[in-house]
């Protein structure tokens, strides 16, 4: 059997619910007759840290909201088939009963590629930090505590900061995830 000829199109959905959309769509697929024009759903994520109560916790937030990647043949009723899946809007570039547009090579590969960077960088500051700002430390024995940023070292994501305690200027060596702008 021949291999069918796919591309990347993107898939409009409701915002927020892309994970349950995609499912939708693969459990759709898998079910139907069109499992052989469909090879990938795909959502684009990024993982980001975030400190609650606390303690560090990594999140995954969609990188593209409301939009779903997929590599198909929109060949036949594929197409008719992946916008009829409860919470798809449509497909985009599509005008209203037109075609799909596909994505070019150039763009699927930027997008790909922006998520195995994503995928692949450690855990990074979610906001960079400036010598002379003032930030408030949200974790560790100094917790509400008001400082102002002397050093920072990239390389460690650690930040030199002075803060007030008893009435004297202390030095503290606290990590990127243990401060948050004021």
């Amino acid at each position: 059997m021949n291999e069918i000829a796919k591309k990347w199109y993107v898939v409009r959905a409701i915002s927020g619910k892309e994970k349950k959309v995609s499912e939708q769509i693969r459990a759709v697929v898998s079910r139907s007759d069109i499992a052989s024009y469909v090879s990938q759903v795909l959502i684009p994520t990024e993982r980001i840290f975030q400190i609650r109560n606390g303690k560090k916790i990594s999140k995954e937030r969609s990188f593209f909201p409301g939009y779903i990647l997929i590599e198909a043949a929109l060949t036949g009723e594929v197409a008719h088939v992946i916008q009829n899946v409860n919470g798809v809007i449509g497909f985009l570039g599509a005008e209203k009963g037109g075609e799909a547009v596909p994505l070019r090579p150039t763009e699927v590969s930027r997008m790909l590629g922006t998520v195995d960077e994503l995928a692949e960088r450690e855990e990074e500051a979610l906001a960079p930090f400036i010598v002379g700002e003032i930030v408030k430390v949200c974790d560790g024995p100094f917790n509400s505590f008001s400082g102002i940023i002397e050093e920072i070292n990239e390389e460690k994501k650690k930040l030199k900061v002075m803060v007030k305690v008893f009435g004297r200027n202390t030095p503290l060596e606290l990590g990127f995830m243990q401060v948050e702008k004021e």
